[in-house]
C-alpha cells in the first residue's frame, strides 16, 4: 500500500528539532506533490489549575513578535529551496491538543511531524512533552524528527 501524505502539519517551537522536522516535512511534502502547514502555538495551558498566573499581555506580545518572525523566517526556509505550497498559523491555546487534535482536523492534515523535545527535561516533567501526547491522540500518522546526535 502506498501513502501519499498531502497535507503536513508541523509545530515549531524555534527549537533546532522542531526546525529539522520543518525541512523534513518541506521535502515530504514536495515528493507527494503536497504542501506543509507549519503553527507555532502560544501555549495557554490551563495554568491557573497548575498554580501558576495566566501570561500577561506583554508576555503575550512578546510570544506573538516570536511566533511571527519564526513562521516567516520558516516561509522563507521553504521558498530559498523551491518549495511555496506552505501554509502559516499562529493560534493560542495548548500546544498539545492544538497539534495533536484541533489543526489536523481543521487542515485535513494526513500526517504530523514534531521534533522529539523542544523542552528541558525540568519542563518535560511539569508539562508532559507534545510529541508524546501527539502520538497517542492524533487520528493520523504521526512522524517525530529525532535530535541529531551532536544534539542528544
Amino acid at each position: 500500500m502506498e501513502q501519499r501524505y498531502q497535507t503536513i502539519l508541523v509545530g515549531v517551537d524555534g527549537s533546532s528539532q522542531a526546525e529539522d522536522a520543518y525541512k523534513k516535512a518541506v521535502e515530504v511534502a514536495r515528493r507527494n506533490n503536497g504542501r506543509v502547514v507549519v503553527a507555532y502555538i502560544v501555549d495557554q495551558p490551563m495554568s491557573s489549575f497548575m498554580g501558576y498566573a495566566p501570561l500577561n499581555e506583554s508576555v503575550l506580545d512578546h510570544e506573538k513578535e516570536m511566533g511571527s518572525t519564526l513562521l516567516e523566517e520558516l516561509e522563507n526556509y521553504a521558498k530559498s529551496v523551491d518549495f511555496t505550497n506552505v501554509e502559516t498559523v499562529l493560534a493560542f491555546g495548548s500546544a498539545k491538543q492544538m497539534i495533536g487534535k484541533e489543526l489536523p482536523e481543521k487542515f485535513d492534515a494526513n500526517l504530523i511531524m514534531v521534533g522529539q523535545s523542544g523542552l528541558n527535561a525540568a519542563e518535560r516533567f511539569i508539562t508532559g512533552s507534545v510529541a508524546n501526547y501527539v502520538i497517542r491522540e492524533a487520528r493520523c500518522d504521526v512522524l517525530i524528527v529525532s535530535p541529531k546526535e551532536e544534539e542528544k
